[in-house]
C-alpha cells in the first residue's frame, strides 16, 4: 500500500530521524520495562505515535539500512550483506537507484547525516548529499579523524579499554568481544561526540530555516548499542545483575529446530560462558540503552530550545534487534526470532494527537515513504513502503494483518523468508527445517509446531498466504516454494524453460 498524499497540512516538514543499531524493543520504559531509565524515548512516546508491531525488513544492519534509505525490500535493492562478512553479494547500492535522500533534495531540502552508514563500502553518505562527518564501520570508529579532533579540541583521552567479556569458541581461541569497561567519562564518549555533532547541525539548519525558510532532514545514526558494550563505569555498573531475568529462551535446547541455530550458539560461545556473567552482559547493555537515551535526549532539547519542535517530525527506530542471550545467542543471524526482528518505533508529528499507540503491522521500510510523504514528494518509487501518516493521525485505515520479512546471510549464504500475523510465525528454510511458532501460546518461539498435525490447517494457510506475498512482490523465492510445497496451482512453467505447453490453472 502506497500513498502520493503530502502531509496533511501541505507545509514541508522538518524531519529528525534517531536510529540506533541492534537494539531491542523491550529495554524502553514506554514498551513496559519498569526497570530500565530510558526517560527522553519516553517522552517522545507520550507526545507522539508508538507502533507495538514494528518489524525490520531484514534484522541484519546493511540491508535493513538499505531498505530504509531506498523504499524497497532487500531482494529488490540487492544490497543483502554487511561487506565485513560478504558471501559475494552486491556491496554498494547500484547507479541510478532512488532514495528518499535525492527526493528530499530535489524538494528543497537540505540532507544531513551524523552517526552510523553502513550502505555500501565504496560509497558514502556524502556520495547521496548528506552533509555531515564521514563516519565509516560497523562500530563506533574511534579512530576517525572528526572524532580525534573533538577529544583533542576538548582534553578529552582518548578511547581505552579493559575488564573484557568474552566467551571461548568452537576451535578454543578467544570468542568476540561481548563487553568492556571504558577508560573515559562520559563526555568523551563517541555516543556523547555524535549528539555535539548533530546539535551543531540542528542550529545550522535552525538558522536556514528561519533565514531562508530551508526544510531540513537530520539523521542521527547510533553505532550502538550493539556489542561490544563499551562503556564508562557509571553505565557499566548502572543496573544491578542480580535483578536480571534471563530471556525464558535461555532454555533453548534447539530441538526440531534448523541446525545452523545451535552453531550460531557455539559461534557466540553463550554456553562457554558462566550465568552469572550473561546477566552482567544483559545489565551492561541496559547501561548502554541509557546512555544513548541521554545523549538523544539532550538532542530533543536543543530541538526544544532552537524553536524547532513544532516544525519538526521526529523518527525513532532501529536498524533490527539483539539476542542478549535470548535463544543462547547474541548479536543476529539466521533466526527468525522476535528478539531481533520485532523493534521500537515512535513517530511524533507536530499537530498530530499525542499519546497513540497502533498495533498495525509495520516496517522500518514504511519510515521511507512517511518520510517522502512530510516533504510533499512522491511516495511512488518506495515501491515496498506505506506512508504511515493516516495511522499516526488517527485515521481509520484499512491495514494489511501481517507481516513478510526476509533473511539473505550472515557469513554464509542462508536464505530465509517469514510471514507473521497476530498469532502465528511461519519461517521457511529451504535448506532446513521450516518453522511455525503460536505466539499466544509459545511467545518464546520454543516450541517448532511445522510438523505437528494439530497445526495443519494453519501451516496450509500461512504457507499459501506467504507464498502469494511473495509472487506479488516479485520475490523469486516463491519459485521454491511453487516446488516443494502445496501452495495451489501455478501461472507459469515451473521450469522456466520456455519449451513446455501445458497450463498451469491455479486453483
Amino acid at each position: 500500500m502506497t500513498s502520493t498524499a503530502p502531509q496533511h497540512d501541505g507545509q514541508r516538514r522538518n524531519i529528525l530521524f534517531l536510529l540506533t543499531d541492534q537494539h531491542r524493543v523491550d529495554t524502553l520504559g514506554c514498551y513496559g520495562n519498569t526497570r530500565i531509565s530510558t526517560p527522553a524515548l519516553d517522552r517522545l512516546a507520550a507526545t507522539g505515535t508508538r507502533f507495538d508491531r514494528w518489524y525490520t525488513p531484514t534484522a541484519i544492519c546493511t540491508p535493513a539500512r538499505a531498505s530504509l534509505l531506498t523504499g524497497q525490500a532487500p531482494f529488490r535493492h540487492r544490497l543483502l550483506a554487511n561487506y565485513e562478512r560478504n558471501v559475494g553479494y552486491l556491496e554498494d547500492l547500484r547507479e541510478g537507484q532512488f532514495t528518499f535522500a535525492q527526493a528530499l533534495q530535489e524538494e528543497g531540502y537540505r540532507t544531513g547525516l551524523v552517526g552510523k552508514w553502513h550502505v555500501g563500502t565504496n560509497k558514502t553518505a556524502a556520495d547521496y548529499g548528506f552533509e555531515g562527518p564521514t563516519l565509516p564501520g560497523w562500530h563506533n570508529p574511534v579512530d576517525s579523524p572528526d572524532y580525534l579532533a573533538y577529544l583533542a579540541q576538548n582534553g578529552y583521552p582518548p578511547y581505552e579499554i579493559h575488564d573484557r567479556i568474552r566467551g571461548v569458541l568452537p576451535n578454543g581461541s578467544p570468542g568476540n568481544l561481548l563487553a568492556a569497561r571504558l577508560n573515559q567519562p562520559e563526555e568523551a564518549t563517541f555516543e556523547y561526540y555524535l549528539a555535539e555533532r548533530a546539535i551543531a547541525m540542528l542550529r545550522d539548519y535552525a538558522e536556514g530555516r528561519r533565514s531562508e525558510g530551508t526544510p531540513f532532514f537530520l539523521g542521527l545514526h547510533y553505532f550502538g548499542p550493539h556489542l561490544p558494550y563499551l562503556l564508562p563505569d557509571e553505565y557499566f555498573d548502572m543496573y544491578d545483575p542480580s535483578q536480571i531475568e534471563l530471556p525464558a529462551s535461555v532454555q533453548e535446547d534447539f530441538l526440531g529446530k534448523p541446525p545452523v541455530q545451535r552453531n550460531y550458539s557455539k559461534h557466540w560461545t553463550f554456553d562457554t560462558i558462566p550465568i552469572e556473567t550473561s546477566r552482567k552482559l544483559i545489565a551492561v547493555y541496559w547501561g548502554y540503552v541509557t546512555l544513548i537515551d541521554r545523549q538523544l535526549g539532550r538532542v530533543l532539547d536543543a530541538l526544544d530550545e532552537l524553536g524547532l519542535s513544532d516544525d519538526t517530525a521526529v523518527f525513532f527506530s532501529s536498524d533490527h534487534g539483539e539476542f542478549t542471550g535470548a535463544h543462547r545467542l547474541h548479536d543476529k543471524g539466521p533466526a527468525m526470532y522476535e528478539d531481533i526482528y520485532r523493534t521500537a518505533g515512535i513517530i511524533r508529528v507536530p499537530g498530530m494527537p499525542p499519546g497513540q499507540v497502533s498495533d498495525e503491522f509495520v516496517t522500518l521500510t514504511d519510515a521511507t515513504a512517511t518520510i517522502l510523504a512530510l516533504a510533499g514528494a512522491d511516495t511512488r518509487p518506495a515501491l515496498d513502503s506505506r506512508n504511515l501518516l493516516p495511522l499516526v493521525g488517527g485515521e481509520d485505515v484499512d491495514w494489511q494483518q501481517d507481516v513478510l520479512c526476509e533473511f539473505h546471510g550472515h557469513h554464509f549464504p542462508y536464505p530465509q523468508r517469514m510471514l507473521r500475523d497476530r498469532r502465528y510465525k511461519l519461517v521457511v528454510n529451504p535448506e532446513s527445517v521450516n518453522e511455525l511458532y503460536d505466539l499466544e501460546a509459545d511467545p518464546d518461539e520454543l516450541h517448532n509446531r511445522y510438523e505437528h498435525p494439530e497445526f495443519e490447517e494453519i501451516r496450509a494457510r500461512m504457507m499459501h498466504r506467504l507464498y502469494t506475498a511473495l509472487v506479488e512482490r516479485g520475490d523469486n523465492f516463491y519459485h521454491w516454494m511453487t516446488s516443494m510445497y502445496d501452495v495451489g496451482g501455478v501461472r507459469y512453467d515451473p521450469s522456466m524453460s520456455g519449451l513446455d505447453e501445458s497450463s498451469y490453472p491455479v486453483r
